[in-house]
C-alpha cells in the first residue's frame, strides 16, 4: 500500500491503535514521523598536537600478562515447546569477573555466554510437508574456572600490607604504703591511655581487558519423537531438549596502573643544531 501524504498514515497508525486498544494491547512502539536528511561533508583543518618533551612520570596501565585460556563446557537446554529444527544461534561471550589473587599468580574467571536460538515450530502438517512459526529463545550458560598465569609482560607491583603499631609514654607516680619510702616513685608506661599508629595502603587492583573470544559448539537433539497428533513427513520429528558441547578460547589481558618514567623525547630542531 502506498501512502500519499502523512494525513493518511496518520488515519492509518490511529486505526490501527484503535484495533489493538479494542483487543486489551497497548501501544509499544511511537512513531512521530518519517524524516530523512542527506548531510553534506564538513571540512576541517589539521591541528599541531604538542606534547610534553622534557621528561615525566606517569601513571599508566602496564601489561602484566597476555594469555589464551580454553573453557570446556557440556549443558542441556530446555525449549519451552516442541520444535522442528534449529535455524541459528548466535552467541555473545559475557565475562562477569576476572580476578588476579594477589600474591599468587592464580587469576579467577567467571561469566557466561548468551545463545539466542531461532527455532521452528510445528502448526500444520501432514505426510508431504509442516508449517509452522521460526521462534527463539534466549538463555545464558554460566562457566568459572581458574588458571596459572605466566608474567609475561611485567611482574605486578608488590603488595604493601597496612600495619597497626602501639606506643605510650612515660609516667611517674608518687607512692605510698607499706614497704615504700617517702621518696619512692612509681616509673612506668601511662596505663590510663591507649595510643595507636595505623597505616593504609591503597594498593593498584589488576584488571582485565578481553581481546578475542573463540567458540567452538556440537549441538545435538536430545529425545526426537514423532508427535503424539497429526501427521508428519517419515524423516521428521519434535524436540524440546538441546545438548551443547562447547570450547570457548578467552585471549585475555591483565593490567595494572603503575607509576613510569617516560624521558625526554629530542625534538627535531635540536637535531638540526
Amino acid at each position: 500500500m502506498v501512502y500519499k501524504n502523512k494525513k493518511d498514515v496518520s488515519i492509518v497508525y490511529n486505526n490501527h491503535e484503535q484495533k489493538n486498544n479494542k483487543c486489551g494491547k497497548t501501544k509499544c512502539v511511537e512513531v512521530n514521523g518519517i524524516r530523512s536528511d542527506t548531510l553534506t561533508e564538513c571540512d576541517n583543518n589539521p591541528v599541531t598536537v604538542d606534547g610534553i618533551t622534557r621528561g615525566v612520570v606517569a601513571k599508566i596501565p602496564v601489561v602484566l600478562a597476555e594469555l589464551t585460556l580454553q573453557v570446556n563446557l557440556d549443558s542441556i537446554i530446555d525449549l519451552p515447546e516442541p520444535a522442528i529444527e534449529i535455524k541459528d544461534i548466535k552467541k555473545r561471550v559475557k565475562v562477569t569477573q576476572c580476578l588476579l589473587l594477589q600474591n599468587t599468580n592464580v587469576l579467577f574467571i567467571k561469566g557466561f555466554i548468551r545463545k539466542n536460538i531461532d527455532y521452528s515450530t510445528r502448526d500444520c502438517s501432514n505426510s508431504i510437508g509442516i508449517c509452522g512459526d521460526l521462534k527463539h529463545c534466549t538463555v545464558d550458560v554460566p562457566f568459572s574456572c581458574t588458571t596459572s598465569l605466566t608474567f609475561n609482560g611485567t611482574a605486578p607491583a608488590p603488595v604493601i600490607n597496612n600495619n597497626r603499631q602501639e606506643f605510650e609514654y612515660f609516667r611517674q607516680e608518687d607512692i605510698s604504703g607499706p614497704g615504700f619510702a617517702d621518696k619512692d616513685k612509681l616509673l612506668s608506661g601511662d596505663l590510663s591511655e591507649f595510643n595507636q599508629l595505623s597505616q593504609e595502603f591503597f594498593n593498584e587492583l589488576p584488571y582485565c581487558e578481553l581481546i578475542r573470544s573463540r567458540i567452538v559448539d556440537f549441538n545435538e537433539y536430545l529425545n526426537r519423537r514423532k508427535p503424539y497428533y497429526g501427521e508428519v513427513p517419515f524423516e521428521e520429528k519434535e524436540f524440546m531438549e538441546i545438548e551443547e558441547k562447547t570450547v570457548l578460547e578467552l585471549t585475555i589481558k591483565v593490567l595494572q596502573k603503575r607509576q613510569v618514567e617516560i624521558p625526554a623525547t629530542v625534538v627535531a630542531s635540536e637535531l638540526d643544531c
